[in-house]
């Protein structure tokens, strides 16, 4: 078991054009907006409040570049397991526009056609937690939205749809850790630091 003081921070990517107008955006790689770029950058101030033993990072362009903006790009490890929700035939759509057709769907309830389905998420998230468990301190993630609402919910050993419970905004800090030996969320969607 870890010991209590370790923490998995997790980060949302800066905005991108699709994360501003709400489009799902997960395998499209969708580079920052300057505002995205501003925000990677706002986010190496806070994020020295920490020493990090490992950082992971999505191989996709918005993760990866708002982790060399903050200062981590060096000290990262690419991890596919941290990539974003395969949204199959819903790819680029927004919410909205999926509801004209399917009024009461949610993606966590009703899942994508020909795209991930939640077990398949469910089996990467869950070796990456029990590795982040086992990692021996502090571990900083660059990640995407849907992917890191996910870790949280199984972080606390929760259902992966409860996953809908956390939002995040792009470029957000959020923080989890250890009661004893019972996971807890420390701090959620933090976002404070943009606007400094």
């Amino acid at each position: 078991m870890k010991p209590p003081s370790s923490q998995i921070v997790l980060v949302r990517h800066g905005e991108t054009a699709w994360s501003r107008s709400g489009q799902h955006t997960g395998r499209t790689d969708i580079p920052l907006l300057e505002e995205g770029k501003r925000m990677g950058a706002a986010l190496s101030a806070p994020l020295k409040a920490w020493r990090f033993d490992a950082v992971w990072t999505s191989p996709l362009s918005r993760a990866r570049e708002t982790c060399a903006l903050a200062g981590y790009g060096g000290a990262a490890k690419l991890r596919p397991e941290l990539m974003e929700w395969d949204y199959g035939a819903y790819e680029g759509k927004t919410a909205v526009e999926i509801r004209s057709q399917l009024p009461d769907w949610t993606l966590w309830r009703d899942g994508v056609p020909q795209g991930e389905t939640a077990d398949q998420v469910r089996a990467r998230v869950d070796p990456l937690i029990a590795e982040a468990r086992q990692a021996g301190g502090h571990v900083l993630l660059f990640s995407h939205g849907h992917l890191l609402r996910v870790f949280a919910a199984r972080w606390l050993d929760l259902p992966l749809t409860d996953g809908r419970l956390f939002t995040l905004g792009t470029a957000s800090i959020s923080v989890l850790g250890w009661d004893g030996n019972q996971p807890v969320l420390v701090s959620w969607n933090d976002t404070t630091h943009l606007r400094e």
